[in-house]
């Protein structure tokens, strides 16, 4: 069974994360999809829920509204999704992320074919520094939104809502160490530590079928969960424990 609700109050990623984890968290929920733009929940359970009980879920957070809207069927939602995601093409949908990796490893390669040879290790801590640095920059944008976006499907972060103001800053240190090349092997097993925990929850998110925001960008962009997500962190991890391996 499916209802969609109204939800007013939500001005951000952060207010979308916020509302859908205490949803989420009420007994019965399965799932919860949330249209920022539109400002509605649309939310999955296993038998019908009083509204009173969801309403009651955001009584910590009283700008947060949530009225009834209407009942759908399950197929009748499954329909209304597919034919929103149709509105976007995939590249519409992630081309903030794409421009992003296209810019970090135009930049990185040109600095290498400056020095008249190729280096690939060079190269990888390069690409690691531009990649820490520039996703931390928009993490740090709103890093409060980034850090409720975040305890929607970390591991840590859903049990200690500070993981993620940590993580940012985290992200932050990374690049600076890769930039200046400090202590390789140090580094690196803290990456590949760090972004294989960091992993787990997307794994879930994604093989579970969450429509929630990726927190990857913090909350400037609405990007939908993915696979994408999963390449983001396992391209990190992949280079961090090749490094590892040539270093030990």
């Amino acid at each position: 069974m499916t209802h969609t609700y109204n939800v007013s109050g939500m001005t951000c990623g952060g207010c979308q994360a916020k509302v859908q984890k205490l949803l989420s968290d009420v007994a019965g929920v399965k799932n919860v999809s949330i249209d920022l733009p539109k400002g509605e929940a649309t939310i999955e359970m296993t038998s019908h829920i009083p509204t009173v009980e969801l309403k009651s879920a955001l009584n910590d957070y009283p700008k947060y509204q949530l009225d009834e809207k209407q009942v759908v069927h399950q197929m009748e939602s499954s329909i209304s999704v597919v034919a929103e995601e149709e509105k976007k093409s995939w590249i519409e949908t992630y081309k903030p992320i794409l421009v992003i990796f296209a810019y970090i490893t135009g930049i990185t390669l040109l600095l290498e074919i400056v020095k008249g040879a190729f280096v690939w290790e060079n190269w990888m801590q390069n690409f690691m520094a531009a990649f820490f640095l520039v996703f931390s920059f928009f993490k740090l944008l709103n890093v409060k939104g980034f850090a409720e976006s975040y305890s929607s499907y970390d591991i840590i972060a859903k049990k200690w809502a500070g993981w993620g103001y940590v993580y940012a800053f985290i992200e932050l240190g990374l690049g600076i160490a890769y930039l200046l090349r400090f202590d390789p092997l140090i580094i690196n097993i803290v990456t590949f530590v760090v972004m294989s925990i960091s992993i787990i929850g997307v794994l879930q998110s994604v093989l579970n079928k969450r429509k929630i925001q990726c927190a990857c960008l913090g909350a400037v962009f609405n990007l939908p969960m993915s696979t994408v997500t999963i390449i983001e962190d396992a391209l990190m991890i992949g280079m961090s424990a090749v490094m590892i391996l040539t270093l030990v």
